[in-house]
């Protein structure tokens, strides 16, 4: 499953974010999608979406930002499943329930890995 991941650039991303999940066992189980681990340039979001070589975005909603919406916009446009994720504590904007139904809060990048361990896994075997 190739999964691209979403975020603000207003966080630590890379420790964060890409740092936990590339140490996690989901990491060699499917292709992520990191846009910004090597650099800040604009990634070809859109067209990796159109191409269908997307099965899933997952977007860490934590922090509010207009190109993770235009990006989110373009996934639910073109029917890729969204899997929305926030810190506790965070407050993430309302109108992604629009978009997605899931919708799950973790805790720490160890928390984070886990719900999308499970998440994954659920979505898997719905699949089989």
């Amino acid at each position: 499953m190739t999964i691209y991941v979403s975020h603000s650039k207003n966080f630590d991303y890379r420790k964060e974010l890409y740092q936990p999940i590339r140490q996690a066992d989901i990491f060699r189980k499917h292709r992520f999608v990191f846009p910004h681990l090597t650099s800040e340039k604009p990634y070809p979001t859109k067209e990796l979406f159109e191409s269908g070589k997307c099965d899933l975005v997952l977007a860490e909603v934590s922090f509010a930002s207009t190109g993770q919406g235009i990006e989110v916009g373009w996934a639910n446009f073109l029917k890729i499943p969204i899997l929305c994720f926030y810190r506790k504590g965070s407050c993430p904007s309302q109108s992604l329930k629009t978009v997605s139904d899931n919708l799950i809060e973790y805790t720490d990048s160890r928390d984070l890995v886990q719900k999308l361990t499970i998440f994954l896994e659920k979505l898997e075997n719905a699949k089989a």
